[in-house]
């Protein structure tokens, strides 16, 4: 198969945990061939196909030099037998944007996944709101006077943006309310801004865990993603140390209700986010800790991947 990956420049890839570069590598190893492009390198003329400027490579094995560029070509989407959209947040409009143009592509024959209207449909904080049976007492307002009245009845919060990634944004406001008007007006801008607001939860002593559904079904292993010292935040990019662990019999069961549902909208890839019990996100963008879970487990999580790639490219 010809695979497109639509992604970050290749150039800032750190290889030794990306989850785009797993996908490749394995990819590569039975046979596919492997193209990349950036967002910005989508576009569509009148009377033509939605195109890309993209990169034939070749992957070399080689931590330094890791991909070597076979040449540049500008391409229908719809030639390929695989496009996958694997841009890192944060979801703008460029993003936005970039979903309809893939939705055409999809309407003149590309295979694309994630689906673009799913990407569309699930914001990755928001969407847990459709399942409340699976998570924690939350908010989405951007009136000040409803996040004072939550902070009041469950004491101790988290806020954060809506737009926001790799823990970016994220404050915690004990029973104290110390802090809560100042950091209202930074993430609320005057109501400009919406706000999601949590009630603590004190399982994240013990990992936010993020566990990864491929097509409808649970990977078997979680990477627990744990604050430490007095950070309150788990994600890796902001110092959490990352545990891979067999799925709990909790969060495998949460996996295998949602992931059915998210796989028929078109999310062959999904990342869950799980503090204790909740779900806290639900990653499609681009879902990563392929490399960490492989490397602590020796569960191939890429191999994984690759296979339901392949069985839904055969399928559709």
């Amino acid at each position: 198969m010809n695979l497109l990956f639509i992604a970050d420049p290749l150039e800032s890839f750190k290889i030794h945990k990306d989850t785009t570069f797993a996908m490749m590598r394995e990819a590569q190893r039975r046979g596919h061939a492997v193209a990349a492009c950036e967002v910005q390198s989508i576009s569509w003329q009148r009377g033509g196909k939605v195109s890309a400027l993209v990169r034939d490579i070749v992957l070399t094995g080689d931590a330094g030099q890791w991909f070597t560029e076979q040449g540049t070509r500008r391409v229908a989407l719809a030639d390929f037998d695989g496009v996958l959209m694997r841009k890192d947040p944060p979801f703008d409009s460029e993003f936005f944007y970039a979903t309809h143009l893939l939705e055409q592509a999809q309407r003149e024959g590309a295979k694309v996944l994630n689906r673009p209207s799913a990407l569309r449909e699930h914001p990755e904080k928001l969407a847990i709101m459709e399942f409340p049976e699976f998570i924690g007492p939350t908010l989405v307002t951007r009136d000040a006077q409803e996040i004072r009245a939550f902070h009041a009845e469950h004491q101790d919060i988290i806020l954060k943006p809506l737009d926001g990634m790799g823990g970016m944004g994220i404050f915690r406001v004990g029973a104290d309310g110390r802090n809560l008007g100042s950091i209202i007006e930074t993430l609320n801008r005057d109501g400009a801004q919406s706000v999601m607001v949590q009630k603590f939860l004190p399982e994240i002593v013990d990992g936010d865990k993020r566990v990864l559904v491929i097509g409808g079904k649970p990977v078997p292993y979680c990477l627990a993603r744990i604050p430490q010292g007095n950070e309150v935040r788990g994600n890796l990019a902001a110092g959490g140390k990352g545990v891979a662990q067999p799925l709990s019999d909790q969060d495998r069961a949460t996996a295998e209700a949602l992931g059915p549902v998210l796989m028929q909208r078109g999310l062959l890839l999904v990342g869950l986010d799980i503090i204790g019990t909740s779900v806290t996100e639900i990653n499609v963008t681009s879902p990563t800790c392929f490399q960490e879970i492989y490397d602590q487990t020796g569960c191939d999580v890429a191999a994984l991947f690759v296979d339901a790639l392949e069985q839904e490219l055969s399928d559709n």
